[in-house]
Parts: structure tokens; C-alpha cells; sequence
């Protein structure tokens, strides 16, 4: 007698993937996406004199870009940007194109390039270990403010050393705590997948 062997199911490359379905999935955990950033601009800090706030959008953008990968994750900053154009989503209330071209447009635009720099790092498994989850973090964020920072100094006409510290220095430290919660969210969350997909039947797995 012979018996059929069970193939084993293939973890999903990003987090995303283990939610079923195809073209209507992907538009709705892009809007997800764009959401979470929504959420994370009504955290709002303002640390004077800086223009720049401190949001929770930064954590939301890497989570976004982990959970959904290079073109979900850039899909959904793309989203919030334009829904921005029209309604008062970035952070304190602010809405229009004009806040795009504006001190702090860069940071958005920023955005969807650390999204993809993320997800594609999570597509290779990095968002799946503790430290190299956080150095993916650390890295999507410096992009961020690889865009940001210029377009402050130049939209305000800041001198360098002043647009380095008002738009990257004073944000450091909470940078690299928002690294380490992205790292800790989507390694648990990895965690969790695994254990389930070991405690399903051959048949639902």
C-alpha cells in the first residue's frame, strides 16, 4: 500500500501573504496600509524649533512596508499621500497638495521609498530576526530622512548644520525605539504564523 506524501505549504514570503485571496486582497491591504499611517500622523509632537514634528508615521510606514513587501508596502505610502491631497490625514490635520511641496513634503514622499526598502527586505526574511528586523528599520528610516532632510533645507533655505539637527539629529533616539518596536512586532507576529502553521492539520496548512 502506498500513501500519498503531504507537501509541505511554503511559509509566505511577506506577512501579508498568509491572508487568502488575490487582486481584492491586495487593494484592501493596501488601503490597510495607507490607514495605519493615517492612524500613525494623529501621533503628533511638535519639539521646537524644529518644523518637523515627531509622528508615529515612521513606524507605521516600515510596519506597513514588512507586513505587505516592496510593491503593497510603496502602494500604500503612494495612497496616503493622495488621500492627503484631498482630506486632513498628515499629521496635525493637514491636508493639500501644498504641504506635499512644502518644509515637510519630502519626509512624505520619503515615505514610499523607505516602504519599498522594507519590503524588500522582508521579502529576503530579514523582518523575521530580531537584529537584522531592527537594522532593516534603522535603514528604511534613514531613507526617509535622506530625502527629507534636503528638501527642509531647501524649502526653508536652513543652513546645513541647521536642517541636520531641526530635521534628523533630535529624532535619533526615537528612531531607533521605533526600529526596535517595528522588530519586535514582526518577529512575534512571524513567531505566531509558524506556530500556527505547525499546529494545522496536513489538510488546512
Amino acid at each position: 500500500m502506498s500513501t500519498l506524501a503531504v507537501r509541505p505549504v511554503p511559509m509566505p514570503r511577506v506577512l501579508a501573504d498568509a491572508v487568502p485571496g488575490a487582486r481584492a486582497r491586495d487593494a484592501a491591504l493596501v488601503l490597510a496600509g495607507a490607514l495605519l499611517t493615517v492612524l500613525g500622523a494623529q501621533i503628533s509632537i511638535h519639539v521646537p524649533p524644529s518644523p518637523v514634528p515627531i509622528t508615529g508615521q515612521t513606524l507605521a510606514v516600515v510596519l506597513a512596508g514588512a507586513a505587505l513587501g516592496a510593491r503593497r508596502g510603496a502602494a500604500s505610502q503612494g495612497l496616503y499621500i493622495l488621500l492627503g491631497f484631498f482630506l486632513p490625514v498628515y499629521a496635525d490635520g493637514a491636508q493639500g497638495p501644498e504641504v506635499v511641496w512644502g518644509a515637510t513634503g519630502g519626509y512624505l514622499l520619503g515615505f514610499v521609498l523607505a516602504a519599498w526598502i522594507i519590503g524588500t527586505l522582508a521579502e529576503r526574511g530579514l523582518d523575521r530576526r530580531p537584529a537584522a528586523a531592527a537594522l532593516g528599520f534603522v535603514v528604511a528610516q534613514l531613507a526617509i530622512f535622506g530625502i527629507g532632510v534636503p528638501w527642509l533645507k531647501i524649502a526653508t533655505d536652513m543652513s546645513w548644520s541647521t536642517a541636520i539637527h531641526d530635521g534628523f539629529t533630535i529624532f535619533i533616539v526615537g528612531g531607533l525605539i521605533k526600529a526596535a518596536i517595528a522588530a519586535a512586532g514582526t518577529t512575534t507576529a512571524w513567531r505566531a504564523l509558524r506556530a500556527r502553521e505547525r499546529d494545522l492539520p496536513p489538510s488546512e496548512a
